[in-house]
């Protein structure tokens, strides 16, 4: 394990993953992953196409589940328990490519669901903090509305916000502007900037270099299911130590 790697020591740590392997029948899809994330830690997942980044983060809330090794979030030892589960979840916000609102509730009335079944808060208590929370994301004037009746970028930070109700002390960003048009990419990032300025702990999957440097803490590059390459943003696109990593920047910087 790199120094970078096990920089967050375990009293700081908010997730360790360590010796993490997960299989699809015969395909190895994660081999081998430690990774130590600090409260308040800023990590940026990058790579290819099919290196794993997504399934990576999907196994820290359990929508995959991994067999070999250890994930602990929060001190919490991320069993095939549905209690353990459950009590994770609680602890990790999740915003997806998709938007995944449902679309026969209104944006107030998606952001107060889960705080209602999942917390037991009252209603009133969901609607102030759903309000709040939209606020935050610069899109309180959109409460009542459908998400048929938003754009990409606004569903998105409906989404952001949602995800916010539940109190997370982790959030993890599947893709999130890789679905949207580009001119609706800055408002998602500014809204994921705010957040991490405000000291949310967060791993993001994401394409967009910019945002790696701006916000992250470190950068973790991914291929063929393992970490090749983690540094800071400043070390990791200025003297990148792999070939991978060298290729990778190569085509993605080239793009834009």
């Amino acid at each position: 394990m790199t120094q970078a790697a096990i920089q967050a020591d375990a009293s700081d740590a908010m997730i360790t993953m360590t010796g993490v392997g997960k299989w699809y029948g015969a395909f190895q899809a994660l081999h081998n992953v430690d990774i130590t994330v600090a409260q308040g830690e800023k990590i940026v997942l990058c790579g290819p196409s099919g290196s794993g980044k997504s399934t990576l983060i999907r196994c820290i809330n359990h929508l995959e589940a991994y067999q070999e090794g250890e994930i602990r979030v929060g001190g919490m030892l991320l069993g095939h328990q549905s209690k353990t589960i459950d009590a994770v979840r609680r602890e990790v916000g999740m915003v997806f490519q998709q938007f995944n609102l449902f679309p026969h509730l209104t944006v107030l009335q998606n952001c107060m669901l889960a705080p209602v079944k999942a917390l037991g808060l009252g209603k009133a208590d969901a609607e102030e903090r759903a309000r709040q929370l939209l606020e935050r994301v610069k899109i309180s004037e959109q409460a009542e509305k459908y998400p048929a009746q938003l754009s990409g970028g606004q569903q998105q930070r409906v989404a952001i916000a949602r995800a916010l109700c539940m109190r997370p002390k982790v959030m993890l960003f599947d893709e999130p502007t890789s679905a949207l048009d580009p001119e609706m990419v800055k408002e998602v990032l500014d809204t994921m900037i705010a957040l991490a300025e405000e000291g949310m702990t967060m791993i993001c999957v994401t394409h967009e270099m910019g945002f790696a440097r701006q916000v992250a803490d470190r950068v973790i590059f991914m291929a063929s299911g393992a970490i090749v390459e983690e540094a800071p943003p400043a070390e990791f696109f200025s003297n990148p130590q792999h070939e991978r990593t060298r290729k990778f920047l190569g085509e993605i910087l080239g793009r834009h």
